[in-house]
């Protein structure tokens, strides 16, 4: 397909993934930037559980693809549910999306593909086994259990947890993610230590939230070596789409980004 230059993707990385390219492992955190979307999805959406046009959509993804080197039918993605769940892939899927949160495979030319705007997206890579996952860490997700579901479920196709590698990439920022004393709640009667994550904001029973730091200290729990982008959906409109900046401005709709890892053929 031909490509503008102003419908080019400007992803951002992973210094610890992008080590591994020399093993043939590609990944990219997609931004909003490039595509061909317009108005409230300007422009690289992939959200297909947006209002946006469904050919632009479709034009997204093929885009996605020719970038990270894959056919588009390659570039698999699911219907997320915020649950732990997570799925070996062999194949490209047609049709119909599983509902799950979290993709692995061994398969080269397959690319895996987490759609967030605001939760957060997580690649993972052991270079040895040569196998990869994704998964989509929103806040009751990476509780639930899917980063733990998803080593698991590399370890099931010959990875090793200390010889993977993950890393958390845009999702919103712990100055951003203002929640009430349920939600602070939840998170203490599961574990008194993640206290530690949260903040007091400046309203009565409200705090702020670091999914940054709580998704890492999952990832440490987990045996894997994890870092994150540091990098704010909410803050940084330019670059992300956010589902919470579109409710605080009582938009109608927002668009997704994609976070993709591959084998190399």
């Amino acid at each position: 397909m031909v490509v503008h230059m102003s419908q080019l993707p400007s992803p951002v990385f992973s210094p610890s993934l992008e080590n591994l390219e020399k093993n043939g492992i590609r990944h990219a955190f997609f931004t909003r930037q490039g595509g061909v979307s317009r108005g409230i999805y300007e422009s690289l959406n992939l959200g297909r559980g947006s209002d946006d046009d469904k050919e632009n959509i479709d034009k997204n993804r093929d885009i996605v693809a020719a970038y990270m080197g894959v056919k588009p039918d390659n570039l698999i993605n699911l219907y997320q549910i915020h649950s732990p769940h997570a799925l070996i892939v062999n194949e490209p899927i047609i049709g119909e999306r599983p509902r799950s949160d979290a993709l692995v495979t061994n398969k080269a030319g397959l690319a895996l593909g987490i759609l967030t705007a605001d939760c957060g997206p997580v690649l993972f890579a052991d270079a040895k086994a040569r196998v990869i996952g994704a998964a989509h860490a929103g806040w009751r997700g990476a509780l639930a259990g899917v980063i733990e579901n998803t080593v698991a479920a590399m370890e099931t196709l010959g990875a090793k947890r200390n010889n993977i590698v993950a890393t958390l990439g845009p999702c919103i920022g712990p100055k951003h993610y203002e929640v009430g004393k349920e939600f602070y709640e939840t998170f203490v009667e599961e574990n008194k230590s993640y206290e530690k994550f949260f903040t007091k904001s400046g309203r009565f029973g409200h705090f702020f939230f670091n999914l940054w730091d709580f998704i890492q200290n999952r990832l440490d729990d987990a045996g894997v070596h994890g870092d994150c982008v540091n990098l704010c959906t909410y803050g940084d409109e330019k670059r992300f789409f956010s589902y919470r900046r579109k409710t605080h401005r009582n938009e109608p709709d927002y668009g997704r980004q994609i976070s993709v890892i591959t084998l190399a053929i």
